[in-house]
């Protein structure tokens, strides 16, 4: 069951990633206020734009790649370390006086929920891993 919970978990967030950083390459001027930055950059700021949709569209691109190769425990590591740029995307907004209720409604809860499905997929994988390293030194 837990393995179920953790593959629609993960795919909501590779669609989810993917969708939002293809928002930030396409409509960069539509989309930017849904960031929670309070203004738009000047002069030709709005090209950052565009770089944090290659970073969002390149992150779910690589989870989904995991995904679907089966490689769950690398998998929930990458969750972890992606969740990194979802706390830096709210520290951003948080520090540049932005929306506080979309740097933590959405930037930190994506954060948090990020780290509870890597967490969750670290578990998943443990025993499998610890079955692995015990073959390792029977073989030995």
């Amino acid at each position: 069951m837990l393995r179920k919970i953790n593959t629609v978990l993960a795919t909501a967030f590779v669609l989810f990633i993917l969708w939002f950083g293809s928002e930030f390459i396409l409509t960069p001027a539509a989309t930017a206020p849904t960031f929670g930055l309070p203004t738009w950059p000047s002069g030709d700021g709005g090209g950052f734009l565009v770089v944090k949709g290659v970073r969002d569209v390149v992150m779910g691109l690589t989870l989904g790649a995991l995904l679907v190769t089966g490689n769950r425990r690398a998998l929930g590591w990458a969750l972890l370390v992606g969740a990194l740029a979802a706390f830096g995307d709210m520290g951003n907004v948080l520090a540049h006086h932005g929306d506080t209720v979309v740097a933590f409604s959405v930037h930190g809860l994506t954060a948090v929920l990020m780290v509870v499905t890597g967490l969750m997929f670290l578990r998943e994988t443990r025993s499998s891993a610890a079955d692995a390293r015990v073959g390792v030194r029977a073989t030995a």
